[in-house]
């Protein structure tokens, strides 16, 4: 068996293709574009990678996007104070701060943070309130890698009620929030983690199996069920020539990639899974340019709520 790619990068162009009309009506409504504010605080370079894409992203769809720079030096209040700007903004529908703050804030001011984002703005779906609506099913905006995931599983007809899915991983981020998804969807949920005894046992009974746990290659062949769906989540950079070599046969094109570069980007899943699953995600290309999608439909959503308008029906999130 050779699973069925899930091509994530493909559904984030026709998403994209068919977020831009409707930005265009919203335009051409309310007299305005749908805004976006981003806060970008400190000097993380993965960070800064990360908004560059949102920032031509939304600006590609015809938002307004607004980026925020503070300074290493920022304080909490400093950034609270922004985020309190921006939730009575007129001009600005979605607010989005990107992880991580500097250590020097503090280990609870991230989630200090993001609960101080009005939920009908959160359009990364990671505050209090948020996170409460989408427990009772009434969510208003939804984290952004679990919403891309139920699109592609919608848009790939692969169905969830009724089948047993695994997610392994119970970050806030992906983890909660795609069990609950799925759960809400009819599915029967397991969720896995660090301790659960017979990792492997457990997973093999996923219909769906979501592997969402930043660990190299943790799932093999042998986690998998003959004929499954999965989804890789990870997004590991791979530096140890000994890793590499686990995870590609000699002669790989990717094992070749990493000889010239000195690393490869590879995710939770072990590539061999290929031969047991019925559909797989691949890493690049499969679940990350749909995250940046859904942070647009999201925006969009939220600037057509509080525009007085009706959405879009959508199709699956």
């Amino acid at each position: 068996m050779t699973a069925r790619v899930l091509d994530g990068q493909a559904l984030a162009a026709r998403l994209q293709a068919e977020i831009k009309p409707r930005v265009a009506e919203f335009v051409s409504t309310h007299g305005r574009p749908p805004g976006l504010g981003i806060v970008l605080v400190g000097n993380d370079p993965a960070s800064h990678v990360y908004v560059r894409n949102k920032v031509k992203a939304g600006s590609d769809a015809g938002f307004r996007v607004d980026l925020e720079r503070m300074p290493e030096s920022a304080t909490l209040d400093d950034v609270l104070a922004l985020v309190e700007r921006l939730n009575r903004s007129a001009a600005h529908d979605g607010i989005l701060v990107q992880s991580p703050l500097p250590k020097s804030m503090g280990a609870g001011a991230q989630q200090c943070v993001f609960d101080a984002i009005a939920a009908d703005k959160d359009v990364d779906g990671f505050g209090a309130e948020s996170v409460g609506l989408l427990c009772q099913n009434r969510p208003k905006l939804v984290a952004c890698t679990p919403a891309g995931i139920i699109e592609l599983l919608h848009r790939e007809d692969i169905a969830i009620r009724g089948r047993h899915a695994v997610v392994v991983g119970r970050s806030d981020i992906v983890g909660k929030p795609m069990a609950l998804l799925l759960l809400h969807r009819d599915a029967t949920v397991t969720i896995c983690h660090s301790r659960t005894p017979d990792l492997a046992a457990v997973c093999r009974q996923g219909d769906i199996l979501v592997a969402a746990v930043g660990r190299a290659g943790l799932i093999t062949k042998d986690h998998v069920k003959p004929g499954a769906a999965v989804i890789d989540v990870g997004m590991n950079r791979v530096t140890d020539a000994a890793v590499a070599a686990s995870l590609f046969p000699a002669g790989h094109p990717r094992l070749a990639s990493f000889e010239a570069r000195g690393s490869v980007l590879v995710g939770d899943v072990h590539p061999a899974v290929a031969d047991v699953a019925g559909a797989l995600t691949p890493v690049p290309g499969g679940v990350g340019p749909l995250t940046i999608t859904m942070l647009m439909t999201n925006t969009l959503r939220a600037a057509v709520a509080r525009g007085g308008a009706s959405p879009s029906p959508a199709s699956a999130s």
